[in-house]
């Protein structure tokens, strides 16, 4: 799935994916201020949320509340120096939760510690206030989107 979109229609755009995803881990690729944080913004708002949602560069994960009583963890793993680093904060402890989302940026600097069932959307910047996004999914075996499975 391909969607092309202005910033001004990231609500409705994050609606359209979360009706798509399939996998509660979602991986966002993109170059640095492409918007990866920005589209969080709007899909945790979309899920229900409306928690402050910032970006984790520093923190490494940020923690989100649901109003429908699951969470949202949201990972830059950026400055991840190496995948032990992850290890020893317990991401694998996160990636076992079946009800809460992971949105994780910088995915490619834990790729081995991922799951092999996982959306990623990839982001491109065309200007200023203009993107193109790509979903890709690995197939899973069910009925429902992620979005129905909260």
């Amino acid at each position: 799935m391909e969607i092309s979109y202005n910033i001004n229609e990231l609500e409705s755009v994050a609606t359209q994916l979360l009706e798509q995803i399939n996998s509660k881990t979602v991986l966002f690729h993109g170059g640095m201020g492409v918007g990866k944080t920005t589209l969080i913004k709007a899909m945790v708002k979309a899920l229900g949320s409306s928690d402050d949602v910032t970006s984790p560069t520093f923190s490494i994960v940020n923690e989100y509340e649901s109003s429908n009583g699951f969470k949202i963890f949201h990972f830059d793993m950026y400055r991840i120096a190496d995948e032990m680093e992850a290890l020893n904060f317990g991401f694998e402890d996160y990636l076992n939760s079946d009800k809460n989302w992971l949105f994780i940026e910088w995915p490619e600097n834990v790729s081995s510690l991922l799951p092999e069932e996982v959306s990623e959307i990839t982001i491109t910047e065309h200007n200023k206030t203009s993107r193109t996004l790509k979903l890709s999914q690995n197939e899973i075996l069910t009925q429902k989107p992620a979005y129905e499975r909260c």
